[in-house]
């Protein structure tokens, strides 16, 4: 008689164990269903934030390039050269070697090499503004001795005016800026204007450098002159953030019907 009496007790223990666990797995499976719709859609709408910001660069550099070149001189020095990225852009002056330094892991038909940064004396100005002169051979650059790509004299340059480049794109890959009384860095990993104007002393326009597009004298001749390639386009920002909403539309109504139908079993 006991042991019936113990077996009647145990069942309707274990029928509202079976309930809690099932409840709580209920809970569980409906909290991490709503995590997932939240997360879907805040990825839906980080990709029409990434839209916008694409199209407000695309404007932006559209409205630039559509902009007759900028002659650089006194008068043109005083107007916000960082808003005008992208803007053709036509000097005159001198180059200064002495403090030219080179931008690491440049690519010109599948070869490694470096391009050269070099400062250039504006004419009939105190200033200087730092140019991308071009890309040489990473043999040339490990040599040494740059002189043989030297351009005496006073020079006319075209290029774009460029930002500088403060933080990498990726990774964590950044320069150590000498400190005072150390020798200067004549490699750098970003064109980090205001870092490189440290080690130079006379002024530098800051924020931005020239990135050269047409180089003097033979059309094979190095540094050879680096292209600005732009690509304009939206992306794939639009249809991914549809799809991202989509899955999020998926899983929020299609959940409470797979759960009605399995209340009605």
């Amino acid at each position: 008689m006991n042991q019936t009496m113990s077996s009647v007790k145990t069942q309707p223990s274990d029928k509202r164990l079976k309930t809690q666990l099932a409840s709580f797995r209920f809970w569980l499976t409906t909290l991490l269903v709503i995590v997932a719709v939240a997360i879907m859609v805040r990825l839906g709408i980080w990709q029409l934030e990434r839209l916008e910001q694409r199209r407000a660069f695309n404007a932006r550099v559209q409205a630039q390039l559509a902009q007759p070149p900028l002659i650089l001189n006194n008068e043109t020095l005083q107007q916000k050269l960082f808003d005008m990225e992208y803007r053709t852009v036509i000097v005159q002056g001198q180059y200064d070697f002495a403090n030219q330094v080179a931008l690491r892991n440049q690519a010109y038909q599948n070869r490694w090499g470096v391009h050269l940064l070099t400062p250039l004396k504006i004419k009939g100005t105190d200033q200087a503004i730092l140019v991308n002169r071009g890309w040489i051979p990473g043999e040339a650059f490990l040599s040494g001795d740059w002189s043989r790509f030297d351009q005496g004299g006073e020079v006319t340059i075209k290029g774009v005016i460029r930002r500088a480049q403060t933080k990498p794109d990726f990774g964590k890959r950044t320069d150590p800026v000498p400190a005072d009384g150390e020798p200067p860095l004549k490699a750098w990993n970003l064109a980090n204007v205001g870092a490189i104007a440290r080690q130079i002393d006379y002024p530098i326009i800051p924020d931005v450098y020239i990135q050269q597009t047409e180089g003097e004298g033979e059309a094979a001749s190095l540094p050879i002159p680096a292209q600005i390639e732009l690509e304009l386009s939206e992306g794939p920002h639009l249809g991914y953030a549809l799809q991202w909403f989509t899955f999020a539309a998926i899983l929020g109504i299609g959940y409470p019907f797979f759960i009605k139908r399995r209340m009605g079993k």
